[in-house]
């Protein structure tokens, strides 16, 4: 059940400058906003805002600020955000899904086809990639010590379908139906988690060789990650990790 997960690799690895950890929190924000607005402020229910805080505390973001956004949007804010995910080819062909969380669809829109264009890449319509990623439940587990083989029989125990693991952490993969109940199964063992959340993972990955092409996919992701309203960028890049910083 083990092995290397590419998928586990759709942000780029990169120290977060304080400008960029800003950009994380905003993010994060929004993410909490929702959740309590759709499931209700009390975590202990509302298991969409648990994930989000366990997520947001494995990233620093402080205990006070979660406690205030989740206050905020409990109450009579008028801040309305909606899910909308564009779909679209990078340079050589690769395909990326682009989900993001804003309250102006248009400004949205403006920006994300404006990377696309600048870099090398074409929006397409919704359907055009999507059939190539299916969506998997994933969540990351800190280790604490525990061996590979005593982590795996929690993940056979709590139905998991797929297992990476390294010393300090774990990645636990399953259906995106199943991902709640393998998440309680870990925090009942005591497990610390890091985040628990779907994502969609590539049915097959694409090479690019050309040192251009290379740098202007590394542009398109740094610009999409780097703007307020995305949350998230899925893409089937093979070799992530020759991207220029």
């Amino acid at each position: 059940m083990s092995g290397h997960s590419k998928w586990n690799n759709i942000k780029r690895k990169k120290e977060k400058t304080d400008a960029q950890r800003a950009k994380i929190f905003t993010k994060m924000g929004r993410e909490i906003s929702v959740a309590v607005r759709e499931g209700g402020p009390d975590p202990t229910v509302n298991s969409k805002l648990r994930d989000i805080i366990n997520k947001a505390k494995a990233a620093n973001y402080p205990a006070e600020n979660i406690d205030r956004i989740i206050k905020k949007a409990s109450g009579d804010g008028k801040d309305e955000y909606e899910t909308i995910t564009y779909e679209g080819y990078g340079p050589g062909g690769i395909a990326l899904m682009v989900e993001t969380l804003t309250d102006n669809r248009n400004r949205t829109a403006a920006d994300v086809r404006h990377y696309f264009d600048k870099f090398g890449g074409n929006l397409g319509t919704n359907g055009c990639v999507s059939f190539m990623f299916t969506q998997k439940g994933v969540l990351l587990v800190e280790t604490d010590e525990r061996s590979e083989d005593a982590v795996l029989e929690d993940c056979l125990e709590a139905g998991g379908d797929e297992m990476n693991y390294d010393e300090e952490e774990c990645e636990i993969v399953t259906t995106p139906n199943d991902l709640r109940a393998v998440t309680d199964y870990f925090e009942g063992k005591g497990y610390k988690i890091i985040s628990s959340e779907p994502e969609y993972v590539p049915s097959n990955y694409t090479r690019l060789s050309d040192e251009e092409q290379l740098k202007k996919m590394g542009l398109l992701l740094e610009h999409l990650e780097d703007n307020d309203d995305v949350q998230n960028v899925w893409h089937n890049l093979e070799n992530e990790e020759d991207l220029p910083e």
